[in-house]
């Protein structure tokens, strides 16, 4: 008999009810240490003060209206946002999934309004993933998430990550826009080089494309900059947000310029629940802390610290692990094991990462993880290392 809940996931045997800062309470009373984050999503921790407060306040006066009327939350809200990034106007939505498809609808709409309708074509590489609507599928193009979802929606040119010259080669008059996440999370936390991200702003310019960067799950302060790829120091057409905007509240955005966005006109998109007053209450409360220099320059600090012990770890484990990857607080380590051992015997231990693509681990915390978390990440970690070892030895 199927279950109440669809059987889509894989969930472990956890059932948390309690969540404080770095910190996760199981049923049973065992404390966690959450690396995880909810795969990047409570950017602040678990129940931060402010966000309870915010959302506290907002609920006891008004929930939802629909987007028919003027909300001030979300006009806010946008306003940071214009404030802090390259973008000239918001589109409010419920998660990243939905960012994407407004993406793709906003990239091919532009052309078409400018007399270019032959202008269809969205480039992306393997090992990306943009959510899981039919357009993220197709994006993402691989046989694990497209298998029996067929017919796929056309318009999508699939190439090899970092290969430049195939992005050259795929350009023709079809050509609307480039799509790529500056470091892929699901795809086993692999960085875009910043000379990289540099070529591809260069051709999208050179080629009159649009460039649309995914920043759902790397966004936010993730990787030390409010979004990642002010380290390469260009600026998208396009920009999926969503995970860590709303510290914990579902909530994600579509940022773009005027430009990019001149075909979205009245009636062209929408959204019943899209920046309602909760969201975007939460909302304003997150961007206020990460947009803080103060506040990125202590995740810039403790996410050098965290590597460096990370890099020990590695080494202390040769059998276990390979590398560390990624950039500020997304972390990836490569693993020799299997990756599933090394979350299992995390779970042994009372620690939580996430598996990714390439044997890959994640480890996305908190931002506001402390020093001593960290440090009692490491303890943890190195006991589901030594656990793996051991199992391997006996097998």
């Amino acid at each position: 008999m199927i279950p109440s809940v669809l059987p889509t996931y894989n969930r472990a045997p956890l059932e948390f009810v309690k969540g404080e800062g770095a910190w996760l309470t199981e049923a049973d009373g065992r404390r966690f240490l959450d690396l995880g984050a909810g795969i990047a999503v409570n950017a602040l921790g678990h129940a931060h003060p402010a966000l309870v407060q915010a959302l506290t306040d907002q609920a006891k006066n008004l929930w939802h209206v629909s987007n028919l009327y003027q909300i001030p939350q979300q006009q806010a809200l946008a306003d940071k946002l214009v404030e802090h990034t390259f973008a000239d106007t918001v589109f409010f939505t419920n998660s990243g999934t939905e960012a994407c498809e407004l993406a793709v609808k906003m990239a091919r709409k532009h052309f078409h309004d400018k007399g270019q309708p032959e202008k269809v074509e969205i480039i992306t590489f393997d090992g990306s993933f943009h959510g899981r609507s039919s357009a993220g599928i197709a994006a993402a193009g691989s046989e694990k998430m497209t298998k029996g979802f067929g017919p796929l929606l056309p318009g999508f040119v699939h190439l090899t990550f970092g290969d430049l010259d195939g992005v050259t080669n795929a350009i023709s008059d079809a050509t609307a826009a480039i799509l790529i996440e500056p470091v892929q999370g699901e795809g086993g936390i692999r960085p875009v080089p910043d000379a990289e991200l540099k070529a591809l702003r260069r051709i999208c310019d050179e080629n009159d494309l649009l460039l649309i960067l995914d920043e759902v799950q790397c966004g936010v302060g993730r990787t030390g900059k409010l979004f990642a790829h002010e380290w390469a120091g260009i600026t998208p057409d396009i920009m999926m947000v969503a995970k860590g905007i709303g510290g914990g509240f579902p909530l994600g955005a579509v940022l773009a310029t005027e430009e990019a966005a001149s075909g979205m006109t009245a009636g062209t998109h929408g959204s019943t629940y899209g920046g309602n007053p909760l969201g975007c209450a939460v909302g304003c409360t997150v961007i206020d802390h990460v947009a803080d220099p103060n506040f990125l320059a202590e995740v810039n600090r403790k996410a050098g610290l965290l590597r460096q012990k990370l890099e020990g770890l590695v080494a202390d484990h040769p059998e276990i692990f390979e590398e560390v990857r990624g950039a500020g607080l997304m972390l990836g380590i490569k693993c020799k094991a299997t990756n599933i051992d090394v979350v299992n015997a995390g779970y042994d231990n009372q620690v939580i990462t996430v598996p990714a693509a390439d044997n890959v681990i994640r480890l996305l915390p908190p931002l506001t993880l402390t020093e001593d978390d960290i440090a009692e990440a490491l303890t943890r970690l190195d006991k589901a290392a030594s656990q793996v070892e051991t199992s391997l030895a006996t097998a």
